[in-house]
């Protein structure tokens, strides 16, 4: 796809829209839960849930929102062993600080998502749609990206060990403020924007898997 002077477009990500009262609600599977604030602990399961304009504080070990809509929803400091967002539909949703062992969003559909100074062990995008997704200021231990489509994604001031793109498909992915020790497949960035040091850091993995032998 042609690109043009402006690319990569910056992902157009606007704060949740959230009420200035929210009621303290109780969490439950396929529950209807709009303008509260979810205190969450142990294991919570909201499969197939609807959150919108809500707060989530939570110390828990899992939290499952599999299937679920999750719309203006604000996640600040949360401490998660397992945030399960498999197959949801996430619009504006902001998670700041914290740590998360693993955030699930494979096959999810995502738009206006802010990931900010958050520290996540495992990163699952495979097969998502993802539209408009900021990632600032966080450590991610591995990020998989399989079959995943990007639309205006940029990570500033974020590091990783390895990001694996192996099918991933990319208009508008910047990905010059993300430190990764590695790629698994670094023929699958078409349409990701990087430095020129990220390429030369690349450049001996391109060679292989296009079947250059490079020696001195």
């Amino acid at each position: 796809m042609p690109r043009t002077p402006e690319s990569p477009a910056a992902p157009r990500v606007s704060a949740p829209d959230l009420p200035p009262v929210l009621e303290l609600a109780a969490p439950g599977r396929r529950s209807d839960v709009f303008a509260a604030r979810l205190d969450l602990a142990g294991t919570v399961d909201l499969g197939y849930s609807t959150l919108e304009q809500c707060v989530v504080a939570a110390d828990a070990d899992a939290v499952d929102l599999t299937g679920g809509t999750v719309v203006d929803v604000d996640l600040s400091g949360v401490r998660i062993a397992s945030l399960r967002m498999r197959d949801a539909g996430v619009r504006r949703v902001r998670i700041r600080g914290g740590r998360i062992g693993t955030l699930d969003l494979s096959q999810a559909s995502v738009a206006e998502l802010e990931l900010r100074e958050v520290r996540i062990d495992y990163l699952n995008l495979g097969a998502a749609k993802v539209t408009d997704l900021e990632v600032i200021g966080c450590t991610i231990r591995t990020i998989d990206l399989p079959q995943a489509e990007l639309t205006r994604v940029r990570f500033a001031d974020t590091s990783s060990d390895e990001i694996d793109t192996r099918g991933m498909r990319a208009k508008d992915l910047d990905l010059r403020g993300l430190d990764a020790l590695s790629y698994l497949d670094a023929n699958s960035l078409r349409g990701a924007t990087l430095t020129s040091f990220q390429v030369q850091q690349l450049a001996p993995v391109i060679a292989a898997g296009i079947g250059i032998q490079v020696k001195d």
